[in-house]
């Protein structure tokens, strides 16, 4: 269970008591990121999409991902961004750098020339030799299969950044890598962005509409690459049989977080992942 720190509000000094939520990881292992009880919260007046995801690394398989920056809502109507141990770290390992190469700067003319002295053999002023082939790295062979995935572990939803939280960590289940904000906002809706995909996620009670569809396969198109689309409430008739023509996978996100295939494409894309 994550640990839970106090937080004191800037604007109203109103003290809370969070804990950050943690996020299943693909190996099934829960991340949650560490939380800097020492630093002060810092008030939020808008969101970018940079900003709002963090890289935190699963200490069970030692996979990075990316997952919602903790934030905590006051009463007073502040957002509170909560600080974590590792950006600490970042901005400390920062400066360490930026010392070491001012360091390095004045002394980079004799390590130069060391370099080149110690690439000649002694007496000779001949090369050193190239490593034998029983020193030299090996490229692994590829596996004969791929490893099963493990099975999902939903978010629930109580908010639209819920859902799209949800999509992604899906596509992510999939198999997709480097999610991000899509360049091109949608007609309507959220879109996110991976290596081969453009996914649109509707967080709406209004069941998506052909047009919906229509635009998120035109966009795809427009970028060379496949999508699939997410919606909160559903799609209209006409929408799931432009779909199927065009080979869209539709997907439902019911409150759990766990998106259900709507049409044959979707179940194809389960099936064989990313």
């Amino acid at each position: 269970m994550a640990e839970s720190v106090p937080v004191r509000c800037p604007a109203c000094r109103r003290e809370h008591v969070y804990a950050a939520p943690s996020y299943p990881c693909v190996c099934g292992a829960p991340v949650t990121p560490e939380l800097d009880r020492n630093a002060v919260p810092e008030a939020l007046t808008h969101h970018t999409w940079d900003d709002d995801w963090i890289t935190v690394q699963c200490t069970a398989c030692g996979r990075q991902d990316q997952w919602p920056r903790p934030e905590l809502g006051c009463p007073c109507g502040t957002v509170l961004r909560v600080p974590l141990v590792q950006e600490r770290s970042e901005r400390g390992d920062a400066l360490t750098e930026e010392a070491q190469g001012e360091s390095d700067s004045g002394a980079g003319t004799g390590r130069e020339s060391e370099t080149a002295d110690s690439g000649a053999d002694e007496g000779t002023g001949q090369a050193a030799p190239a490593p034998s082939d029983s020193r030299r790295p090996r490229i692994p062979l590829p596996r004969a299969a791929p490893s099963p995935r493990p099975p999902f572990h939903p978010v629930t939803i109580r908010t639209a950044r819920d859902a799209v939280t949800a999509a992604a960590l899906y596509l992510r289940w999939l198999g997709y890598q480097e999610i991000r904000r899509a360049d091109q906002r949608p007609p309507s809706g959220i879109g996110l962005a991976a290596r081969g995909v453009l996914a649109q996620i509707d967080p709406t009670l209004r069941p998506a509409s052909l047009r919906d569809v229509e635009c998120l396969w035109l966009t795809a198109m427009t970028e060379s690459t496949g999508c699939v689309y997410f919606s909160l409430a559903g799609y209209a008739e006409d929408a799931r049989s432009v779909a199927d023509s065009l080979g869209v996978p539709l997907f439902v996100l019911d409150l759990t977080g766990t998106p259900q295939p709507v049409n044959s494409l979707a179940d194809e894309l389960v099936a064989a992942g990313a």
